[in-house]
């Protein structure tokens, strides 16, 4: 069954199944996508289209204990609104309530349709607009709306299911076997043995928090991660805000960050052995004089080919040097019903396991693209600065930095997609198209980490190019300049003019400004 959009639509609201701009999820990106719409094209019609039945993505998604940012807020937080807490690296609900705060003052509640999972997108050449069918949650029936535009900021994470390998025994065990991603709210730890399986940022975010009141934490990796604390509150920013305000000291403040962050990864890119140097001498400053290091926090790997794991304050080595947590590195041979055997043929003792084990990728939130009702297949598509689809029409998406902050690629894409809007206003055009007319250009992979979940998943994104605008630049300072003082326009965008009727054209706040 097919029927107009209603449900969940806040009193006093309007619903609407027609409309400029469609935002798939409410999260992050989406929520900077609508406040950027509201601010500089109040004009245009929007909707926000979320799966889940609240705002916030992955910071309502996640509830396990400990969760935090992994990167500092002032550059996580949106440019448009100052990230004014004492925490630079912030607890998951702290994030939450921002990202509800930035609904309420953006006045975007309105807009979003909680409970829709779009699962079919499909642009007809011949009318310029997208049609958009999403299930809702509780229910078979399905709505459809209709867009010009299609913004997809769903992240690049399967929210349905995480990552566990095939554990062999594991039916054997007599504990608690929970993944992060799904943490069931009952889960009492406490006095508790448990084992937390890897080594990423959410092993490095769980056993410091379960430590507190477990019996022991241990975490068991097969190989390790490099581990950088840095402080929870950043002084030099408390004092900025001190002196000029949260509204003046928020871009000073994001430009140290940037810098700093920036230069560390371009250390660690120019002189990795220097840097690895570094970084495991920093572990071994707060762990016991005893303790392991070239075992456990010794990666084979060069700085940044996966991402640094932050610890605030240096939690997880206060939480290992305590005695209550510690560290193995070894392989699972089986789980017995007691807990786990490794190859080693150390048996770890558990009452819960936690299975840190990862992520699963998934492109687009698993959305079926179709261009005239033939399925856009996303691998064979170029990515075009890293917002766009060759060969897509009217298509923006959002996939943040995987050595920066995300939300600083986020604003940028909103940024330079409302600035497209305003172009093509202008001209009066109903379409763009990015058009890769090179063949012989080479295709490589979106990202280049070798993180596991980045090898299973990044198969089924889009390829990113080699030169010109089809590269996916992780360089901030590179965007900036592609993406905020460039031009709109270049030969690799094919614009249109629809010869069915546009919709009533929109007023602007602003100048055309590409």
């Amino acid at each position: 069954m097919t029927r107009t959009p209603t449900s969940r639509t806040p009193a006093g609201a309007a619903a609407q199944d027609d409309v400029d701009v469609l935002i798939i999820g409410a999260g992050i990106s989406g929520i900077g996508m609508g406040s950027h719409l509201r601010a500089h094209r109040p004009g245009t019609s929007f909707a926000i289209l979320e799966a889940r039945d609240e705002v916030g993505g992955t910071w309502s998604l996640f509830q396990y204990p400990g969760i935090r940012s992994d990167s500092d807020m002032p550059t996580f937080g949106f440019g448009f609104r100052p990230w004014t807490h004492q925490k630079s690296i912030a607890d998951g609900h702290l994030i939450l309530d921002y990202l509800r705060q930035t609904v309420a003052e953006n006045d975007l509640t309105g807009h979003i349709r909680l409970g829709h999972r779009v699962i079919g997108a499909d642009f007809s050449t011949a009318t310029g607009r997208w049609t958009v069918t999403a299930q809702q949650s509780g229910g078979r029936e399905t709505v459809r709306f209709t867009a010009r535009f299609l913004f997809v900021g769903t992240g690049p994470y399967d929210h349905d299911a995480g990552f566990t390998p095939e554990f062999p025994g594991i039916a054997d065990y007599a504990g608690h076997v929970v993944h992060p991603q799904h943490w069931p709210h009952e889960l009492d730890h406490t006095g508790k043995r448990v084992v937390v399986i890897g080594s990423g940022a959410t092993a490095v975010t769980l056993i410091p928090s379960m430590a507190r009141t477990a019996a022991h934490v241990t975490m068991l990796q097969r190989s390790p991660s490099y581990v950088f604390s840095m402080p929870a509150k950043d002084a030099i920013a408390d004092a900025l805000r001190t002196l000029l305000g949260h509204r003046r000291a928020h871009e000073v403040i994001r430009r140290k960050n940037v810098f700093v962050t920036r230069g560390l990864f371009k250390a660690c890119r120019r002189a990795p052995k220097l840097t690895r140097k570094l970084l495991i001498a920093g572990v071994r400053r707060q762990l016991p004089r005893h303790f392991d290091v070239d075992t456990h926090f010794t990666p084979h790997y060069a700085p940044w080919d996966q991402r640094l794991c932050v610890v605030p304050n240096g939690d997880l080595f206060k939480a290992i040097s305590s005695g209550r947590a510690s560290v193995v590195t070894d392989h699972i041979e089986r789980f017995t019903e007691t807990g786990i055997r490794l190859k080693s043929g150390q048996e770890l003792t558990a009452d819960v396991v936690v299975t840190a084990t990862g992520l699963t990728m998934a492109v687009f939130g698993k959305i079926r693209l179709s261009i005239d009702k033939q399925q856009v297949h996303v691998p064979d598509t170029t990515a075009y600065k890293a917002m766009m689809l060759s060969g897509v029409p009217n298509f923006v998406f959002a996939l943040g930095y995987t050595n920066l902050s995300w939300t600083l690629k986020v604003d940028l894409v909103c940024e330079h997609f409302c600035r497209l809007l305003d172009h093509m206003d202008t001209h009066g055009y109903t379409a763009v198209e990015p058009v890769l007319t090179d063949p012989t250009m080479d295709r490589l992979p979106y990202m280049d980490l070798t993180s596991g979940y980045v090898r299973r998943g990044i198969g089924t994104f889009p390829r990113r190019g080699t030169k010109g605008p089809w590269t996916v630049e992780m360089a901030y300072e590179k965007d900036i300049e592609r993406l905020r003082e460039e031009p709109v326009d270049d030969d690799a965008l094919r614009f249109t003019r629809s010869p069915a009727p546009a919709a009533p054209a929109r007023s602007r706040s602003r100048s055309e400004g590409a």
